[in-house]
């Protein structure tokens, strides 16, 4: 695996898929009993946008960027800028934009607590470091499928499970993916799953969808945030999340916060926002 996630870092896409992050934690601990978070794809927790690695930030002024000048005033969108702030005061790095690792480390009460898996050793000596000082979250170098098996059904028999691969063969990694929710159901029904997705091509994206729709046994919803039109060959066109066993309101929530992030980030213009079921939808 040649992916490294540096050079989009902080980019429209991190930033749709950390506030999406922080609301789903922030939704399972309305309740006070305990849960695990779970992450396949860490990376390494931590990214300078001075660096070489980041290409100086370049897709993060179009993500991390924009918010931060725009600012928000929702709650939810508020606390995730609050929360990048305080990662960088932690890392003594005011220019650093915190993964999903980071972002969730701060946010576990004494009661939860994080596994993160990263497959790629140098990536995940970083992110040991990165994590250092938060001890109610752990690292293992291992493949992430593999740390689904390991660590499921937990003990507290709730769990946050993140999936993010790298997409770079994308039809192979969203069969993969989907393979890997159900494993994950099956171990723990309950269990919330948040897989990220890339928008690129609805001609593949949407009887994907549809199949996954039709295989989950639980309830599922999508949202999607898109900045260029959704059939565009610019690349990454937008992001999307598939979320299955969702917080009860997490929708009507995501319907309020979500509009206002993707104006931020640009998706007036030639982009949108969606929040829509998939699947066995709750009323």
């Amino acid at each position: 695996m040649k992916y490294r996630h540096s050079f989009h870092a902080g980019n429209f896409a991190d930033v749709h898929k950390h506030v999406t992050l922080l609301a789903l934690i922030a939704a399972l601990q309305r309740k006070e009993k305990g849960f695990l978070y779970l992450e396949t794809h860490a990376g390494r927790g931590l990214y300078d946008l001075h660096s070489a690695d980041t290409h100086q930030g370049a897709e993060a002024r179009l993500g991390i960027g924009l918010l931060q000048a725009a600012g928000g005033s929702h709650p939810q969108i508020s606390a995730f800028l609050e929360a990048l702030a305080r990662a960088r005061t932690n890392c003594h790095e005011p220019d650093a934009y915190a993964g999903s690792p980071v972002l969730a480390a701060l946010s576990l009460r004494a009661q939860d607590r994080g596994v993160c898996c990263e497959i790629q050793a140098a990536e995940c000596r970083a992110l040991e470091r990165a994590l250092n000082i938060y001890p109610r979250m752990r690292c293992e170098c291992i493949d992430g499928y593999q740390g689904l098996a390991a660590q499921l059904p937990p003990p507290e028999r709730r769990a946050l499970v993140l999936i993010d691969p790298p997409y770079e063969e994308q039809s192979d990694d969203l069969a993969r993916a989907g393979d890997a929710i159900g494993k994950v159901l099956a171990r723990l029904a309950n269990a919330v799953v948040a897989l990220w997705y890339p928008i690129k091509d609805d001609r593949d994206l949407a009887p994907w969808l549809a199949r996954m729709a039709e295989q989950l046994p639980a309830p599922a919803l999508v949202a999607e945030l898109w900045v260029h039109p959704r059939d565009a060959r610019v690349g990454l066109n937008g992001s999307g999340l598939l979320i299955v066993n969702p917080p009860y309101q997490l929708d009507v929530e995501m319907q309020e916060w979500l509009p206002e992030l993707g104006a931020a980030l640009g998706a007036t213009r030639q982009g949108g926002t969606t929040v829509r079921w998939i699947a066995h939808e709750q009323h």
